[in-house]
C-alpha cells in the first residue's frame, strides 16, 4: 500500500493503462476486461485489475494534471514494480489538420512544467517517451489499420490560460495539440528506467469548431482504448 493505492503489489499488473477520467477507467473495465476487480478507490480514482487477451491488465485512472500523473505514476513505477504505462487521454487539436476523434501518438513532450525541476533537478521542457513502445504502437496500428497522427504535443499546467496563444506554440514548437498529464509521466518513466507511451483523442480544437461531450469523452474513445490493449 501506499498514501494514495491502497492494494498490494501483487493486485496491479506490470502493465496500466491510464485515462484521465476514473469513470472511464471503470468503462474500461467493464466493457473489455474478464475477471476483473477493483483494486483501488482511495479518493475516487479508480483501479480495475483483469484480464485482456489473456494477459493481466490494470486500468487506473491519473486524475487532471501533471501533480495528479506524477503521483500515481511515481507510485506506480516505484512500488509496484509497473514496467509499462500506456496514458490514453484527450486533447485539444492546434493543428487544422486535425479532427475530432482522431488520435494522436505522442513522439515529443513540450511543457513550461517546473515539474522535472522539482522532481530530480532536470533542467528540460522537453521528454520524449519511449521509443521501442512508439515503434510497437505504430505496427500495431498498421495491422489494425488505425490511422495514427504522430508528433508533439504541448503539456500545459493551465487549462484556463490568458497568455499562451494556440499559433504561438503551434509555430514555435509544431506541436499538434494540448493536454495536461504527459510530462510528468514521461520525466517519471525515464527517471525510474521504464517505458511509457501517451496516446491521445482529438476531443476539441482550439483552431475549429466542435467538441466531443463529457459522455462521449467518457465512453466513445474506443478505438484509442483497443489501440492501446493490443499494443501491450
Amino acid at each position: 500500500m501506499t498514501t494514495h493505492i491502497s492494494c498490494e503489489i501483487q493486485d496491479i499488473a506490470p502493465c496500466v493503462l491510464m485515462p484521465g477520467d476514473p469513470l472511464r477507467a471503470k468503462y474500461i473495465a467493464d466493457k473489455y476486461l474478464k475477471n476483473c476487480k477493483l483494486v483501488n478507490k482511495v479518493r475516487g480514482m479508480l483501479a480495475y485489475t483483469g484480464e485482456y487477451n489473456g494477459s493481466k491488465v490494470t486500468v487506473m485512472a491519473s486524475g487532471m494534471g501533471n501533480a495528479s500523473m506524477g503521483i500515481y505514476s511515481y507510485e506506480l513505477y516505484k512500488f509496484y514494480n509497473v514496467q509499462k504505462i500506456i496514458r490514453i487521454g484527450t486533447c485539444g487539436a492546434y493543428s487544422k489538420d486535425l479532427n475530432l476523434n482522431d488520435i494522436i501518438l505522442v513522439n515529443r513532450v513540450y511543457s513550461h512544467s517546473t515539474y522535472a525541476l522539482v522532481f530530480d533537478n532536470t533542467i528540460s521542457n522537453i521528454i520524449d517517451p519511449s521509443q521501442k513502445m512508439i515503434d510497437h504502437i505504430k505496427d500495431v496500428a498498421s495491422k489494425e489499420s488505425t490511422t495514427l497522427h504522430v508528433g508533439t504535443i504541448y503539456n500545459s499546467d493551465v487549462f484556463y490560460s490568458e497568455n499562451l496563444s494556440a499559433d504561438k506554440v503551434q509555430n514555435n514548437h509544431k506541436c499538434l495539440g494540448v493536454e495536461m498529464e504527459s510530462f510528468a509521466l514521461a520525466v517519471n518513466a525515464k527517471h525510474f528506467n521504464r517505458e511509457c507511451a501517451i496516446l491521445l483523442t482529438v476531443s476539441d480544437s482550439l483552431v475549429k469548431d466542435g467538441e466531443l461531450t463529457s459522455e462521449e469523452r467518457e465512453k466513445g474513445l474506443n478505438q484509442m482504448i483497443e489501440l492501446a490493449l493490443e499494443s501491450l
